[in-house]
């Protein structure tokens, strides 16, 4: 039997990790987040994708409804404005788990409402960088959970 992946997916400005804002989000690479990932991982398969066009991520959830175990995704900003983004998740039928380095509900209010977070299984936030493995992880037992 071949094992699914998981599809890790990045939003908007996260390829600026470690540049960007260090005093929010941290001095990590988005690079050195995908090292994370696939280690926490351990053998199951993970496709890990970053995009700053809305479109392209809306493609990779619509690969994974074909391919994939679940999705760990960091919408970042399309988190709170992005009606294709929730509507390609809706379609996913494999649990979600909706991840975002800093704690979005100590941030500004525009932050505060993520429209992904109405479809996702699970979310995580204001764990750091660090937090992605434990997401990772956190997403293969819901798989497992899902797979039973």
């Amino acid at each position: 039997m071949t094992i699914k992946p998981i599809f890790v997916l990045n939003g908007p400005n996260l390829n600026r990790l470690g540049k960007r804002e260090p005093e929010i989000y941290g001095t990590t690479t988005l690079t050195e987040i995908e090292v994370m990932c696939r280690e926490a991982a351990s053998d199951r398969p993970v496709r890990f994708h970053q995009s700053n066009a809305e479109h392209q991520l809306v493609d990779w959830v619509h690969e994974a409804i074909d391919e994939g175990a679940g999705i760990l995704i960091n919408p970042a900003g399309l988190s709170f404005r992005s009606i294709p983004l929730l509507d390609a998740l809706k379609m996913f039928p494999r649990p979600i788990v909706e991840f975002h380095i800093s704690n979005i509900h100590r941030r500004e209010e525009i932050y505060h409402r993520s429209l992904v977070s109405t479809v996702a299984t699970a979310v995580l936030a204001g764990l750091g960088s660090r937090g992605y493995a434990l997401a990772v992880k956190a997403l293969i037992d819901l798989v497992r959970e899902h797979e039973t």
